[in-house]
């Protein structure tokens, strides 16, 4: 039985870790060869030994999302190594401690997050782009965020980077279609990554500041294949009728 994505080149940002990193195994089971573009070399060969033990096809290539040259050059070596580009998922970004409330956040906070999350999504796209048309069409799935969808998130400047990733999805869905290509963003919810139990500690313990959201959303907190397995849709041709959508994968947090 044929995968999901049997014959694509997939090419998946922040792959070395959390929802990018089970992405990045996923889509190589479903038969894409995957492109792990991350940053730390560390994690980056661990997510590409860890997809080749699966039985899959993965390469990683350093990736700084925030430099344009360095993204131009990490799709040329995709090209170069696989022949063609057929999916992209922008994955790499996330929010810090230090974000707050727009009258007292540092503007440091801005530059930083503004950078990683949407300048990072956008040089993907501008340099990705060209090369799904020459594939005959593709996917694009941007990762946005729950935060992006409420007004009760304190994170301002996350909350703008990532309310920025939906407009910016609507108008690449409506650019490219007539080139074959649709885009679409996936809004998650709670997801324990390392990082977010780095930041919040583990939201499913007793002690957890997040324990109330369980409590209120049954289904709010999430692990990293679950925002996956709405990526692999979204990337796959089950999905040819999804274009320019925002997919809440937040457990109805959003909704009431």
């Amino acid at each position: 039985m044929m995968g999901m994505l049997q014959g694509k080149v997939a090419f998946i940002t922040g792959a070395g870790s959390g929802i990018a990193r089970a992405a990045a195994r996923l889509f190589a089971l479903e038969g894409a060869r995957v492109v792990i573009a991350e940053l730390k070399p560390e994690l980056g060969r661990s997510s590409e030994e860890d997809v080749r033990s699966a039985g899959g096809d993965a390469a990683f290539i350093e990736t700084d999302v925030t430099r344009e040259e360095n993204v131009r050059n990490a799709v040329r070596q995709s090209v170069a190594r696989y022949g063609t580009l057929n999916i992209l998922y922008n994955c790499a970004g996330g929010s810090i401690n230090q974000d707050a409330p727009v009258t007292d956040v540092d503007m440091a906070v801005w530059q930083h997050t503004m950078t990683l999350d949407l300048l990072g999504t956008f040089l993907v796209c501008r340099h990705g782009i060209p090369e799904l048309i020459k594939a005959g069409g593709g996917a694009i799935v941007n990762m946005s965020s729950g935060a992006a969808l409420q007004g009760s998130y304190k994170g301002h400047v996350y909350t703008a980077a990532k309310g920025a990733i939906l407009s910016l999805t609507r108008g690449l869905a409506g650019q490219y279609a007539r080139h074959g290509i649709r885009a679409n963003a996936i809004c998650p919810g709670l997801t324990v990554t390392d990082r977010v139990i780095r930041m919040f500690g583990d939201p499913r313990k007793t002690d957890s500041p997040m324990k109330g959201m369980l409590e209120k959303y049954p289904f709010s907190v999430g692990d990293p294949e679950d925002i996956a397995n709405v990526a692999l849709f979204l990337a796959s041709d089950k999905a040819r009728m999804i274009n320019g959508a925002t997919i809440a994968a937040d457990g109805g947090s959003s909704a009431y």
